[in-house]
């Protein structure tokens, strides 16, 4: 119970990241993509600095869950970022809480809660083997180079969210690490500083901020976040059972997850086509210059 409290809270802080980053993104100059001077330009953005420590609380308690319970019971809570996201958006001037597409936020929770009672997630071992690792993190990559390679030559919301497949990918990446160098706690601060896992989890974890970054500039809210939302759950499942031998029901609980997913899916398409978030789009425009 304390690990879905966590989740839910990480879920909480990385939706107001968002939101932040994102209206502080949407005024960088475009020649700035993917070039170390995007984020020189936001570190100038208090906007952008409330996001970065909205995000870094994010992954504390992200860390926090991780260390209590597995990637297919963790990541996938953090679907919930999207209603959190709607209802942050909501409560900024001018808007109300009544103009929050509540059948999406209603559809993608129930979803999500019917998917993770089916699946029950269980299990897993300590730490992958080497090879394990290599497989993992080689097959992570490579998607996400192929993604970055097809994104970087265009422009707007394909490109956002493209980036924004390619951010959840390195984020799941991340977390799989997260939960190795948590672990290591029990064995004393000593083996967690000298883990390699803690020094790539910071490597994947700075370039998924990048991706990010980079995703925000390209694309609105609409875009990148139903990509975000949605590809770290799947990737961190598939991460959790290869790596860490993790259980999920199968038999006639296939159903039941398979409706939980269609759920989220559906719930997923409510919330992006909510006017809040179109009126993001309308906004931010008129933040350049």
């Amino acid at each position: 119970m304390i690990a879905i409290i966590l989740s839910l809270l990480a879920a909480a802080s990385n939706a107001l990241a968002s939101v932040l980053q994102r209206r502080a993104t949407v005024a960088a100059p475009e020649a700035d993509a993917f070039k170390p001077s995007l984020i020189l330009d936001l570190l100038r953005q208090p906007l952008w600095l409330g996001g970065v420590g909205a995000l870094i609380a994010a992954f504390l308690l992200q860390a926090a869950a991780l260390s209590m319970a597995g990637l297919a019971l963790v990541q996938p809570l953090l679907a919930a970022e999207l209603p959190f996201t709607m209802i942050i958006i909501a409560w900024l001037p001018p808007r109300g809480l009544r103009r929050v597409p509540w059948a999406g936020v209603a559809a993608l929770t129930a979803g999500l809660a019917g998917f993770l009672v089916a699946a029950a997630p269980s299990g897993g071992k300590g730490v992958p083997g080497t090879g394990e690792w290599i497989v993992a993190t080689a097959a992570t990559v490579g998607c996400a180079a192929v993604l970055v390679t097809v994104a970087w030559p265009m422009r707007g919301p394909f490109r956002g969210v493209l980036l924004g497949v390619t951010t959840s990918l390195g984020f799941a990446l991340t977390a799989a690490f997260m939960r190795t160098a948590t672990r290591a706690f029990s064995d004393g601060v000593v083996a967690v500083v000298t883990s390699w896992e803690l020094y790539a989890m910071a490597a994947a974890g700075v370039t998924s901020l990048f991706l990010l970054q980079n995703a925000l500039q390209s694309g609105t809210l609409v875009a990148v976040q139903p990509a975000l939302t949605v590809t770290d759950p799947v990737a961190s499942i598939l991460l959790g059972v290869g790596l860490f031998g993790e259980h999920l029901r199968t038999g006639g609980w296939i159903a039941m997850e398979a409706v939980g997913i269609v759920l989220v899916a559906l719930g997923s398409v409510l919330i992006t086509r909510s006017p809040l978030l179109h009126g993001e789009r309308a906004v931010t425009p008129a933040r350049r210059g």
